[in-house]
Parts: C-alpha cells; sequence; structure tokens
C-alpha cells in the first residue's frame, strides 16, 4: 500500500513539475516605456548636432516606437528598426555583430538575410538577466555615434527596467 501512495505521489508532482514548465513569464517594455527611450536617444542626438531616426522593438524584433527627426534622411526610418531588429535577432549589439560578420568570416552570410543591418546603432535593452528589446539609432554620422545615442535612450529608463 505504502508503494502505491509513493508511487501516485511521485506521480503527481511529475505531472506539476512538468506543467510548470510548459510555460514561461516574460518581461516586456510598456509603451510608455519605449517611448521614453526612443524620446531619450532623439534628444541625446540632437544635443550632438545629428538629425536622426530612433525606434525600440521588443523582444520579438516587432517596433513598438519610431521617432524620426525633422532633417534626417528617409532611410533612416527603416534603417533604425531593422537595426533594432538584427540586434535582438541575434543577440548581440550591431557594431560588435558587424566585426562578427565581416567579409570572409564563417558568419558573414548571415548579412544577406532581409532586414539585417550589420551597422553600429543597434542596442540590447537589458535588465535583471532579461532581454526586453532593443533600440536602433540611424543618422549620425557613424555606428559608433548612433550606438551613443542608443545607450543614451537605455540609461534614461535604466531605473524604470532594473528590478
Amino acid at each position: 500500500m505504502k508503494k502505491v501512495l509513493l508511487a501516485t505521489l511521485l506521480t503527481i508532482v511529475a505531472e506539476l513539475v512538468l506543467a510548470q514548465s510548459a510555460t514561461y513569464t516574460a518581461r516586456l517594455l510598456t509603451p510608455e516605456t519605449a517611448l521614453k527611450a526612443t524620446l531619450a536617444a532623439l534628444e541625446d542626438c540632437r544635443k550632438r548636432g545629428y538629425q536622426v531616426a530612433a525606434a525600440v522593438v521588443d523582444r520579438s524584433g516587432v517596433a513598438q516606437t519610431m521617432l524620426r527627426d525633422r532633417f534626417a534622411g528617409p532611410h533612416t526610418v527603416t534603417t533604425a528598426i531593422n537595426k533594432g531588429y538584427t540586434a535582438i535577432s541575434f543577440r548581440v549589439d550591431t557594431l560588435e555583430f558587424a566585426k562578427q560578420t565581416q567579409s570572409g568570416m564563417p558568419s558573414s552570410g548571415v548579412r544577406l538575410i532581409p532586414n539585417v543591418v550589420a551597422v553600429g546603432g543597434g542596442v540590447l535593452i537589458q535588465a535583471g538577466g532579461s532581454t526586453l528589446g532593443a533600440i536602433g539609432i540611424s543618422g549620425a554620422p557613424t555606428g559608433e555615434a548612433d550606438e551613443a545615442c542608443a545607450r543614451a535612450g537605455i540609461a534614461a529608463i535604466r531605473d524604470d527596467i532594473e528590478l
């Protein structure tokens, strides 16, 4: 009888463990937080004298917010979104991604995937061990300058997203 009771108990516990592992909880940026980061990045670029587009994508790579400054080129809108998309898709900031996928590198072929942008300016938004999304900036004179503005956007929401 004890063996049957123990076997039943173990079966119930195993089913509960399996049921719990069938789902997970994900942290997501609110639209307000995404907008705050986007605005802060745009303002930082303005202070540096750059007219840019800034976009935040969610953890799936879908654009949440996008702002284009008055004189930023028309190409900057999709480029900013795609820099965020690239960072989140490959889980690496695009400056590093550009280095990893240079011509002659084993991974260089991924640059041919539609919407992939191997230029600096896409930066992961991470907090508390989770990747929440990414921010993409396009329009500054260099990828490094785009990345600096992106990091300013993330800094503006750091207190909001930390646990």
